[in-house]
C-alpha cells in the first residue's frame, strides 16, 4: 500500500501569487483631460426611393478615403442600404441573424453582422417579413442588440444611420426622440412628396426640441437635382443649409444602377462627395422651421400641384342615388323650466 501523499499541484498557488503581485501595483491615474475624439452619430432621413442609400454609400466611402473611421447602419426594413457599397451583395441583417443564433442557443458576435469594404464598416438592422411584425419594433430590437455588442464603446469618427422618413411609427423616430444622434440630414428632391417627408422630419425635430431634446437638422442633400429650385427654396424657408446638390445626370443613374461607387477621390464626381463629406462633418445642428401644407404647395406652380382645385362637399344623393329622407326623431325634448 502506497502511503505517500499525492503530489501538490502548484498551479493554483502560482496563480494566486500572480494576482497578488498585480494587486500590489498602484492603478493608473484617472485621465481628466478633455476627450480628443468624439463620434458623430448622424441620422439621414428621406422618402423611400429618393436616394438615401445611394448618397450614404458614396458619402461613407469618401469619408473612409479621407482617413475617417466610418460605420454605416441601414435602418430601413428593405435592408438595401449596404447593397451599393457591397456591389449588390445582400448583407445578413441583425434581426435575422439574432433569430437564428437564438434558436441555436448561440450569442451574436460582431463578425456575424458587421462587414467592411475599403475602410467602411457596414451593417443592416433588417426588419420582419411582410405581414409578420412591426418594422419600428424591429428597429428598436436591432439597437438593443447593438448595445449588447458594445455600440457605445466603438471608436468611430462617424456613425451614419439610414432611416426611412415617410413612416411615422415611433421606432423610425428613435434617434430624434431619444437623442441617439447629434444631428439629422434630410435627403430630398424637387418634388412635393420628398419635400413633404423632409418637412415631416423637421416637424419631428422641432417637436422633440420643445420637449427638451437636443437633436437638430444639419442640412439637406438635394438628389436628382434638375435645377427647378423647389428643394433649395424649401431649405431656405426651413432655415437649414443645402449641403450638396447631386445633379440628375445619366452617368450617375447608370453607374448607380450597376452598383458602382462614384464617390472616389480623383473620379468625375469625387469633388462633389469630398465637399459633402466636409460639410457633413462641419455643419452644426440647427432648429428647423417646419412649413405648413400651403407653404409647401406655394413652392410649386399652381398647375403642377392642383392648387386651384376647390373642395366640393359630397351629398347623400351622391352616395345613395336619392335624397335623404328626414325621419321623425324619437328623442324626448323637455321644455325649459
Amino acid at each position: 500500500m502506497n502511503m505517500n501523499p499525492p503530489p501538490v499541484n502548484s498551479q493554483p498557488i502560482e496563480f494566486v501569487n500572480r494576482l497578488r503581485q498585480e494587486a500590489a501595483h498602484e492603478p493608473e491615474p484617472v485621465n481628466t483631460q478633455a476627450p480628443t475624439k468624439e463620434t458623430q452619430i448622424i441620422a439621414i432621413y428621406g422618402k423611400g426611393g429618393i436616394g438615401k442609400s445611394f448618397t450614404l454609400a458614396n458619402l461613407s466611402y469618401m469619408m473612409a478615403q479621407q482617413g475617417k473611421k466610418v460605420l454605416l447602419i441601414g435602418c430601413d426594413p428593405k435592408s438595401d442600404t449596404t447593397s451599393l457599397l457591397f456591389g449588390g451583395k445582400a448583407c445578413p441583417t441583425i434581426i435575422e441573424t439574432s433569430s437564428k443564433k437564438k434558436l441555436a442557443g448561440e450569442a451574436v458576435s460582431i463578425s456575424d453582422v458587421c462587414f467592411k469594404r475599403d475602410g467602411v464598416f457596414a451593417m443592416e438592422l433588417g426588419g420582419p417579413e411582410v405581414g409578420r411584425g412591426c418594422g419600428g419594433r424591429g428597429i428598436i430590437h436591432g439597437f438593443e442588440t447593438l448595445e449588447k455588442l458594445g455600440f457605445h464603446d466603438w471608436g468611430f469618427d462617424y456613425v451614419l444611420l439610414d432611416f426611412l422618413g415617410d413612416v411615422v411609427c415611433g421606432g423610425f423616430g428613435l434617434p430624434i426622440a431619444r437623442d441617439m444622434c447629434q444631428k439629422v440630414i434630410v435627403v430630398g428632391s424637387n418634388d412635393l412628396q420628398s419635400l413633404y417627408v423632409a418637412n415631416n422630419v423637421c416637424s419631428a425635430v422641432e417637436y422633440f426640441r420643445k420637449l427638451g431634446g437636443n437633436v437638430g437638422v444639419a442640412g439637406m442633400v438635394i438628389n436628382k437635382d434638375d435645377g427647378t429650385g423647389e428643394a433649395a427654396a424649401f431649405a431656405a424657408n426651413a432655415g437649414i443649409p443645402v449641403l450638396a446638390a447631386i445633379p440628375a445626370h445619366e452617368d450617375i443613374r447608370r453607374k448607380s444602377a450597376s452598383y458602382e461607387i462614384i464617390g472616389r477621390p480623383g473620379s468625375t464626381w469625387g469633388p462633389l462627395f469630398e465637399e459633402l463629406a466636409t460639410q457633413v462633418g462641419l455643419a452644426p445642428p440647427v432648429r428647423p422651421k417646419p412649413q405648413t401644407q400651403d407653404e409647401l404647395l406655394g413652392l410649386f406652380s399652381a398647375d403642377s400641384v392642383g392648387r386651384n382645385v376647390v373642395l366640393e362637399p359630397a351629398t347623400t344623393f351622391d352616395m345613395m342615388g336619392r335624397d335623404d329622407l328626414v325621419k321623425p326623431t324619437l328623442e324626448v325634448i323637455y321644455d325649459a323650466a
